[in-house]
């Protein structure tokens, strides 16, 4: 199984993000996690094909009209599957 660990910087707390994420994962047919970090930022860790992981990345680093990216920190590796479906905490 393919999986990414995204950080997003930003204005991308308190704009919609998680709920954008979130819609596009489950649309690309991912399963993971989307959560607001401490310091600001937004983590997703998502786990799927290659290419619908790439396309996830994508729509993070367009973010939803309110959100102002600045950058998006990548990392993927692989390993066993860790989650079932796509969630926001």
């Amino acid at each position: 199984m393919i999986r990414v660990r995204l950080v997003v910087h930003g204005r991308v707390q308190g704009v919609g993000f998680r709920a954008f994420v979130a819609r596009e994962a489950r649309a690309l047919g991912l399963a993971g996690t989307v959560r607001n970090r401490p310091d600001g930022t937004v983590e997703i860790d998502a786990e799927g094909g290659s290419g619908e992981l790439e396309q996830l990345a994508a729509a993070a680093r367009r973010g939803p009209g309110a959100a102002r990216v600045e950058r998006v920190d990548e990392q993927f590796s692989e390993g066993p599957p860790r989650h079932r479906g796509f969630n926001s905490a």
